[in-house]
């Protein structure tokens, strides 16, 4: 059965893209289509800022691509050096709390601890920050993109925790995304599942989705990464047969593999 997952391939130097791996061993044949292209900006601001510890309670990421933004602004040899020799030890004294596995290792990469990878999205994240937070302190620091959602910021403001949010990345819908999706569904046909990773890939990719596959769309279980990007399908009219519990491989897989199986009884 194959499976099209509507989101980035992992970096090349770290292996296998590990939701083709996992896919793989339920026996699906999964296929990537890169759907977004990112455009970094304020990288001079994000680095001032990160200059500064002393002037926030700690970091927040919610996204892959803040970490991106991050190590893109610290990539000149002065601006590393400044950071290997004193700016991480520094805010390694401060939390960094993070929404999920992807964004905990890039951090670790960083050279700092990150609290709260267990979360999986952004409004228990919140939670989570503002268990351990107290308000009016410092503010946190959360380097984001131009389409992020406003429930952390919400939740947070709410609570009286202060947060300073800088925009370093801004999404767009990738060049190749309309000829790579007609491509696939001329050459492998219809899928037995696709994969949403965002809102903006909802929104991005669907209208080409049902233009390809016409009356044959109900014969696709349409999965999503987790509980933003199910809202987003429902919103959008597409019946969600599976939201992965955490945003995962192994449970990414479990699911798809129960909705099929469902179907096929």
């Amino acid at each position: 059965m194959k499976v099209l997952l509507l989101k980035d391939p992992k970096d090349k130097d770290s292996g296998p893209d590990p939701y083709i791996k996992e896919l793989g061993l339920y026996g699906f044949e999964a296929t990537l289509i890169p759907v977004l292209s990112f455009e970094f900006i304020s990288l001079e601001s994000l680095f001032e800022k990160l200059s500064h510890p002393e002037c926030y309670g700690g970091l927040v990421f919610t996204s892959p691509r803040a970490l991106e933004a991050t190590k893109l602004c610290l990539k000149e040899n002065s601006k590393n050096e400044a950071w290997s020799k004193s700016l991480k030890q520094r805010w390694n004294t401060k939390p960094a709390y993070v929404v999920g596995k992807a964004t905990a290792s890039l951090v670790e990469e960083l050279g700092l601890t990150p609290q709260g990878e267990k979360s999986g999205n952004a409004d228990k994240l919140a939670e989570y920050i503002c268990s351990r937070e107290t308000p009016n302190s410092s503010a946190l620091l959360f380097p984001c993109g131009a389409l992020k959602r406003e429930v952390l910021p919400t939740v947070l403001r709410e609570k009286g925790i202060p947060l300073e949010s800088l925009t370093v990345y801004q999404t767009t819908q990738h060049t190749d995304l309309q000829e790579s999706l007609s491509s696939y569904f001329s050459q492998q046909g219809i899928p037995a599942s696709v994969v949403f990773f965002s809102p903006s890939g909802v929104r991005f990719c669907l209208q080409h989705i049902q233009k390809l596959s016409g009356d044959f769309i109900n014969h696709i279980k349409f999965a999503a990464i987790g509980p933003t990007t199910a809202e987003a399908m429902e919103a959008a009219g597409i019946p969600v047969s599976c939201t992965a519990e955490s945003p995962t491989p192994q449970d990414l897989a479990a699911g798809i593999q129960k909705a099929l199986n469902l179907q096929n009884c």
